[in-house]
């Protein structure tokens, strides 16, 4: 594809919610390819891991395609990558959900389940953000935007390559930026104008 039109990979490893994050890319002028093909990651500009799920399945779906080594080269070749949701988490060391389960350790830090007694899980909702105004991701969002949320687990705290971050009994990361890595525990393609304003940076992000 052209400059104007990047190709960029929505990888469907089984997990839920590739429908409605093509859509909103297309909504926004872009086209995806929705694959399950390794071919298609290394022919690729993008790549977007969606989805809903457990971690340890997530990884366990992605190695049994064969798009697992995949989307380590294609992270070594500096290309843009956008994890949402479960597609954030398994981006990070490691996790706690349902065993012990590493995960691509692209960015450092073990996802946890949320501990909290007095607040009821999975967290579903709304929610607002707080954002790093320097961050590429969240170009000309306003700080404290709300995005929609559904997760029982959580990156605890705020780590190096936090950009926003948001509270659910405690402050979480609820989105990571590291060189081509981007990241997001909420879903953009729910979460109305702001998060169609995130996935516009995403596509300006690649088309620069």
């Amino acid at each position: 594809m052209t400059k104007d039109m990047p190709f960029i990979a929505e990888l469907d490893f089984g997990m839920g919610n590739i429908r409605s994050v093509q859509k909103a890319f297309e909504h926004l002028g872009q086209h995806v390819t929705v694959t399950d093909k390794p071919e298609d990651i290394k022919k690729a500009d993008a790549v977007i891991l969606p989805g809903d799920g457990a971690f340890g399945k997530a990884i366990e779906e992605l190695k049994s395609r064969k798009l697992y080594d995949a989307i380590i080269e294609f992270h070594e070749s500096k290309k843009p990558i956008l994890g949402i949701c479960i597609g954030f988490q398994i981006l990070f060391s490691t996790s706690e959900e349902y065993g012990s389960h590493d995960g691509f350790n692209f960015f450092n830090g073990k996802i946890t389940k949320f501990d909290n007694s007095n607040m009821t899980v999975p967290h579903i909702g709304w929610a607002p953000v707080k954002w790093q105004s320097s961050a590429r991701l969240c170009k000309n969002i306003p700080d404290n935007s709300y995005f929609y949320f559904v997760h029982s687990y959580r990156l605890p705290g705020e780590i190096e390559n936090t950009i926003g971050a948001s509270n659910y009994g405690d402050v979480f990361t609820a989105a990571a930026e590291k060189e081509n890595l981007f990241a997001v525990q909420f879903h953009p393609e729910k979460s109305q104008k702001w998060g169609l304003k995130l996935l516009e940076n995403f596509i300006d992000i690649v088309r620069n």
